[in-house]
């Protein structure tokens, strides 16, 4: 009688822990993330600006166009040093009113250079940002496609990261592409400006 008494105990406790179990197992189902796991990568993006093809290319053209103007403004610095010695050895034989004309005349040629400079020096800070802007475009053209074809959840620049494993980088695939879509980009204007400006010569000229 006695061990009858202690099997019901024991199957109505078994009956209240059961449910239980059951209860919190279900709880932790519940609370499993939805999606399953998240994708995750790593870019370097200045490392890609630095060794991509076409930023190398951009640099070669922005230099050579630098040195083409650089050539401009000296020969029309090297006018203005002659105009204002033969200023200076005419102040002697000419007439106040005369001179202070001529003077005028240098003085506006002297601004003319000046703003030539200062326009070139815009039109290739504006051609390099041009150029640049094309290819941040093509970059995230890139990197966009790469997620869609290895779904990646989240992708993390290199410097907002502490530490990551080599495994989550896609930077050598992302550099490797770019290379191979956009390996040269024509640098926008600056060959027409610089045969204007070898044309025109100095600003002012034949005042």
């Amino acid at each position: 009688m006695r061990l009858f008494k202690l099997f019901m105990v024991l199957l109505a406790l078994a009956m209240t822990i059961q449910p239980a179990a059951a209860q919190e197992k279900g709880a932790k189902a519940e609370k499993k993330p939805q999606g399953g796991f998240v994708n995750i990568a790593v870019i370097d993006i200045e490392a890609i600006r630095q060794r991509a093809k076409v930023v190398k290319n951009i640099r070669e053209q922005i230099k050579k166009y630098q040195a083409a103007f650089r050539d401009a403004i000296q020969k029309e610095e090297g006018k203005l040093r002659k105009a204002n010695q033969e200023l200076e050895r005419k102040r002697t034989i000419m007439s106040p009113e005369a001179f202070g004309e001529e003077r005028k005349k240098f003085e506006e040629n002297f601004l003319n250079v000046q703003r030539m400079v200062q326009l070139r020096k815009r039109e290739l800070d504006q051609a390099q940002v041009e150029s640049m802007r094309k290819v941040e475009k093509k970059l995230s053209a890139i990197v966009t496609s790469l997620a869609k074809k290895n779904n990646l959840n989240l992708i993390f620049r290199r410097n907002q990261t502490v530490l990551f494993a080599p495994m989550f980088s896609i930077t050598k695939d992302v550099l490797r592409q770019i290379d191979k879509e956009m390996p040269t980009l024509k640098v926008p204007d600056l060959e027409k400006a610089v045969k204007e400006q070898s044309k025109k010569g100095a600003p002012g000229k034949g005042k």
